[in-house]
């Protein structure tokens, strides 16, 4: 998660948002005048966000930045309940139809219990109609949920197979988020990025490597992809890179075996800078070679303690690091490793799938209301 809540963040130093995975990049050469302006006459889709409560400003900052956003419910304990972020969630879509749309989720807890199959048909066939335009499944499934018996729960257990089989049916995109970055598999000293090293030292039940009664991160990737396997026709978005961050010959892969799928970049480009430092061209010829099958996300999430125009500050900002790396040719440096890299200057139709076709295909109920107040 990208939490930038906590953070301090402005013109004159957004180096601590790294500790949460954010790259900064700081341009050892100056950027065309007309970067930012270029920036925000471009249309945009931020299909990896977490928003709770009122947001006037933040919903204004994204329409001048020209984002739209999908916000995303996620069953973990930093967030407010899930019921509460539904409710947020909804009222956001409301108030803001051409500006927010969101993906609802469901609990995986109690799912070898009778009747928690009915009841999460039934949230979710509620949730679709009060607007949700994706469903999101998370990390818990793999990670946190044990059976009465001790067995680790995984994705592609046939307990959930007729949950997916009922959003294949229907059509219902699903983001799939399983395992973790490679690094928290890793010591802290031997993972790649700073901000790896920092979020999993602040939250220890993530860092992999500290729980071997847990399945590897093989077994979580692989568990994944069986699930895959089972449901050929079932619209995937693979999010965080489809937790192959550290290769894109693994992202390609798995783009390959499965053309339903698609992954987003949310909180990952750090590892696609990385790359990048090492093997420009390649990186870039994965975004051409793969434009239709990836979508550009930030996980920014608004903290609990944090305002609303703190965070559309925070946002603005992030979104531009982003941009830099993506349609820029600039040498650049990030606090989240040592070595530079450049921007890859991405084609302008490529730019624009990533940011905005891929989107507006996968989810072709988002964005589509009139205007509200405050838009």
């Amino acid at each position: 998660m990208r939490i930038i809540g906590r953070l301090s963040l402005n013109a004159h130093t957004l180096a601590p948002v790294l500790a949460l995975g954010c790259a900064l990049l700081l341009p050892t050469s100056a950027q065309p005048a007309d970067a930012e302006q270029d920036f925000a006459a471009f249309e945009k889709i931020d299909v990896h966000m977490h928003l709770y409560g009122e947001m006037p400003e933040f919903a204004k900052r994204a329409k001048e930045d020209g984002f739209r956003v999908l916000t995303i419910n996620v069953n973990y304990k930093d967030f407010p309940p899930p019921a509460q972020q539904l409710r947020d969630a909804v009222a956001l879509s409301h108030r803001y139809p051409d500006r927010v749309a969101f993906a609802a989720t469901f609990d995986a807890a109690g799912s070898e219990r009778p009747g928690w199959l009915a009841r999460t048909e039934e949230a979710l066939d509620a949730a679709l109609g009060e607007g949700a335009v994706a469903v999101k499944v998370w990390k818990d499934i793999g990670m946190q949920q044990r059976d009465a018996d001790g067995r680790a729960v995984m994705i592609d257990d046939p307990r959930f197979d007729p949950v997916f089989a009922w959003l294949e049916q229907r059509h219902v995109p699903v983001l799939g988020h399983q395992g973790e970055p490679r690094n928290a598999w890793l010591p802290l000293d031997q993972m790649t990025i700073r901000g790896d090293r920092e979020y999993f030292a602040e939250h220890p039940q993530y860092h992999m490597a500290l729980h071997p009664e847990w399945p590897s991160y093989e077994q979580q990737v692989a568990a994944r992809d069986r699930m895959l396997d089972k449901h050929p026709g079932l619209t995937f978005v693979a999010v965080h890179l489809a937790s192959l961050e550290w290769d894109v010959d693994r992202i390609a892969a798995f783009l390959r075996h499965y053309p339903n799928a698609s992954v987003d970049v949310a909180a990952r480009l750090p590892h696609l800078e990385l790359q990048a430092s090492k093997d420009r061209d390649k990186v870039r010829q994965f975004f051409i070679e793969f434009q239709d099958r990836i979508l550009y996300g930030s996980d920014f999430s608004r903290g609990r303690d944090q305002t609303d125009a703190e965070y559309a500050t925070e946002a603005h900002e992030g979104w531009l690091a982003d941009w830099s790396f993506l349609s820029g040719n600039a040498e650049l440096h990030s606090e989240e490793f040592d070595a530079p890299f450049r921007g890859l200057e991405l084609p302008r139709e490529v730019l624009d799938k990533v940011y905005r076709g891929n989107a507006r295909r996968i989810f072709p109920m988002a964005w589509r209301g009139t205007a509200g107040s405050g838009t």
